[in-house]
């Protein structure tokens, strides 16, 4: 069983601006990271992001990032749920694109893998996958309509 997920979502922006809301710790400070984010996402980096329902910053290592299309990250799996990689590292692999659409809008989709074929990795699979699906519905509500989804919900 291979341990992987895609969600997908339209957003009514331009690819560039949807695109600027994820890399920029400032854009993602105000609809995901409720505790903030830390390092703009750039090949290379390990930025951090912090969350309000999840106390304590989360290292993110930025392996890939092509403007207005990809952005790959590497972090930590919960509770050491993945298989450790060379380094001795648990990380699951997030992989994000984003597709400009005839209409103006832009598809993105977030894919998430890497666990251990446990019953802990499929646990910690599905609470990434549903963390996944709030961060791109306030993405949405927040460049649409300016609302901020998350502010308030977990604390």
């Amino acid at each position: 069983m291979d341990l992987r997920f895609t969600i997908a979502g339209r957003i009514a922006k331009p690819v560039s601006e949807v695109f600027e809301a994820v890399v920029d710790p400032g854009r993602l400070s105000e609809y995901f990271t409720t505790g903030g984010a830390k390092g703009r996402l750039e090949p290379g980096a390990v930025v951090s992001w912090d969350f309000h329902d999840f106390p304590g910053a989360f290292p993110v290592h930025v392996t890939e990032v092509e403007k207005d299309s990809r952005i790959v990250l590497r972090w930590d799996a919960v509770d050491g749920t993945a298989p450790p990689d060379a380094t001795g590292a648990r990380l699951t692999t997030v992989t994000m694109t984003f597709e400009p659409l005839e209409d103006g809008r832009t598809l993105v989709r977030i894919t998430e893998e890497g666990w251990s074929e446990t019953p802990a990795g499929l646990a910690a699979s599905y609470g990434n996958c549903e963390g996944w699906t709030g961060m791109l519905c306030a993405l949405k509500a927040w460049l649409e309509d300016g609302v901020r989804l998350r502010q308030g919900f977990y604390k």
